[in-house]
This record gives C-alpha cells, sequence and structure tokens, in this order.
C-alpha cells in the first residue's frame, strides 16, 4: 500500500508539471516564433541607426538578458523562501500542523510491509548525495561533449555544494527530532528539512534544464515531468520510511527548488540563452548594416572607376 500510494502521488505530480511544462510559451520554435520574428524587426531598423546599432550590440548581452523563465525562476525562489520559513515556524508553533505529522507517520508505520520497504528503500536512495554526485559526474561529462559548454561543471557544483550548504544550516537551526516509529531514525540528525528530498529537487531539475537544452518542446516537457516525480518520489519515500515528517519533506522540496531557482538565475543566461531574441536583434542589425556598408563602398568603387575612365577619354 505505501509503495502504490508514492507511484500514484509521484506520477501525479510528473503528469502536473509535465503538462505545465508542456503549456510554457515555446520561444524555442525557431525563426518563426513571435520572439524572434520581433526581434529580426528590431534588427532591422536599427541597422538604419548606427548609434542605436551600437547599443542594441553592446547592452543587449545574452548572457545577461532575462526572459520569462528566469521571471518564473525569481518568482519560485520567493514563494519557496516564504514557504520554507513559514513551515519552520509552523512546525515549533502549530498544533495542527504537527497532528498532521504524526498521522501520517503512524499511517505508513502501520501499513508497512516487507516488499513495500525494500522498495520504498531503493527509491529513496536516488535522493543520496553518493547516488547523486554519481549521477551529476556522468551528466556533467555528457553534456559537456554535447554542448561544449564550459558551464556545465560550475553549474553542477554550485546547485550541489549550495543545496547541501543551506539544507544543513537551516538543520542545525531547526534542531526538529525525527519520528520515533523508526529505530533508525533516531541516529540521522535534525529532522527539518530533509535533506534527501532536496538533494533530488535541486539535483534533477538541474538535470532537466541541462538535459532539454537544444532538444525541443517535447524534450523539456518530458524532462520537466520525470524531474518533479523523481523528487516527490524521493520525498515520499522518506516519510513512508518513518524517517521524516510529512512538513520536513515539503520543507526539503521547496528548499530544493528554490536553490535550483537561484542557480537558474545566475547561469540562465550562459546555460539557456535566454537572450537569443536579442542577440538576433544584434546580429540582423550588424549583418544588414555590413550589407549596407559594402554595398555602399561598391556604389563608391564605380563611381571612382567611371571617373577615371573619363579622365582617360579626356587625355
Amino acid at each position: 500500500m505505501p509503495l502504490l500510494l508514492l507511484v500514484l502521488v509521484a506520477v501525479s505530480a510528473g503528469l502536473g508539471s509535465g503538462l505545465a511544462a508542456w503549456r510554457y510559451p515555446r520561444l524555442s520554435a525557431g525563426s518563426s516564433a513571435p520572439a524572434f520574428t520581433a526581434a529580426r524587426k528590431v534588427g532591422e531598423s536599427a541597422a538604419a541607426h548606427s548609434r542605436f546599432r551600437s547599443a542594441l550590440v553592446s547592452r543587449l548581452d545574452p548572457s545577461a538578458a532575462t526572459g520569462l523563465a528566469l521571471t518564473l525562476a525569481l518568482l519560485l525562489t520567493i514563494v519557496g523562501g516564504l514557504g520554507l520559513g513559514a513551515l519552520a515556524y509552523l512546525e515549533r508553533t502549530n498544533g495542527h500542523l504537527n497532528r498532521i505529522d504524526r498521522s501520517v507517520a503512524a499511517w505508513g508505520n502501520s501499513h508497512a510491509t516487507a516488499f513495500s520497504t525494500h522498495g520504498l528503500d531503493l527509491v529513496t536512495q536516488l535522493g543520496a548525495i553518493t547516488a547523486v554526485i554519481v549521477l551529476a559526474l556522468v551528466l556533467a561529462v555528457a553534456e559537456t561533449v554535447r554542448t561544449r559548454s564550459a558551464w556545465i561543471v560550475p553549474f553542477l557544483l554550485v546547485l550541489l555544494a549550495g543545496e547541501e550548504i543551506v539544507t544543513n544550516t537551516v538543520k542545525a537551526l531547526a534542531d526538529r527530532a525525527r519520528p520515533s516509529f523508526n529505530p533508525a531514525a533516531a541516529g540521522l540528525g535534525p529532522s527539518f528539512p530533509s535533506g534527501h528530498s532536496a538533494t533530488a529537487a535541486a539535483f534533477y531539475a538541474g538535470a532537466a534544464l541541462l538535459l532539454s537544452r537544444r532538444r525541443g518542446h517535447v524534450a523539456r516537457t518530458v524532462f520537466t515531468g520525470i524531474a518533479v516525480g523523481v523528487a516527490v518520489a524521493v520525498a515520499s519515500s522518506r516519510v513512508l520510511l518513518d524517517v521524516h515528517w510529512l512538513s520536513d519533506v515539503i520543507a526539503g522540496l521547496l528548499l530544493g527548488w528554490s536553490w535550483f531557482a537561484v542557480c537558474g538565475i545566475a547561469f540562465g543566461g550562459r546555460l539557456l540563452q535566454f537572450g537569443a531574441p536579442a542577440e538576433l536583434a544584434a546580429a540582423v542589425a550588424h549583418d544588414d548594416a555590413r550589407e549596407k556598408s559594402s554595398v555602399r563602398l561598391a556604389h563608391e568603387a564605380r563611381k571612382a572607376t567611371g571617373r577615371a575612365h573619363a579622365l582617360d577619354d579626356g587625355g
């Protein structure tokens, strides 16, 4: 029963997030997308004005450009931070939240079987830092070779190291006791927030971000759904194994996704090329200006040649 519940919750979360990713504006749909059409028109207009063209090229740097995705990342950071803070406060002061935590933990303990516990143990390893580091190394090598980007490794380092530092800092400050149903939980340290949940949320979101680059809309939808589904499965396994309270894993997910959003903001321009429309506008302006300059030079050359022939004929 616990294992079935985990599958239902994880699949539902994955499908929901995949649908959201599918409905996300297809800004990378190619040169026919509205953003790129507008960018091309801006570039064509800028080509006629040298001062505006210079400003466009110098100021609309793709590495610093923002977009809808970065705006959403900022929103996620704010919401996640507020949610984490609210849970940290409520778990100490709100009896209703504590009763919910205890009832969920008691349900997991009373419905546990040897088979479900074994399955939950396997799922929970997907959020273990050792397994995640191995997966991150494989991902870093594969994506660096595929994209030839120097930013893959720094992004993953900041993503994982930062998440671990923040999680352990909050754990030490909250110092919450773990559930008592599972004797093994007593030796695992503070309970709030769940480290496995935070690690899974941050890493698999980051992996989805990297893997979906340059692969189109369908790939982004699939990888987003898988990332959220795996993170929710890991979080659910921690509760059903009675090593964390429900509020612990919710806080862990919020922390992991918030930290991923912070890293997305920091590395977004270089990793995702959200400034591609701006880059296109600058390129069009530059190309149009160069073409006009070439035409003007050719025209002046023809005029000069004509004058030279006229002098020769007059001589």
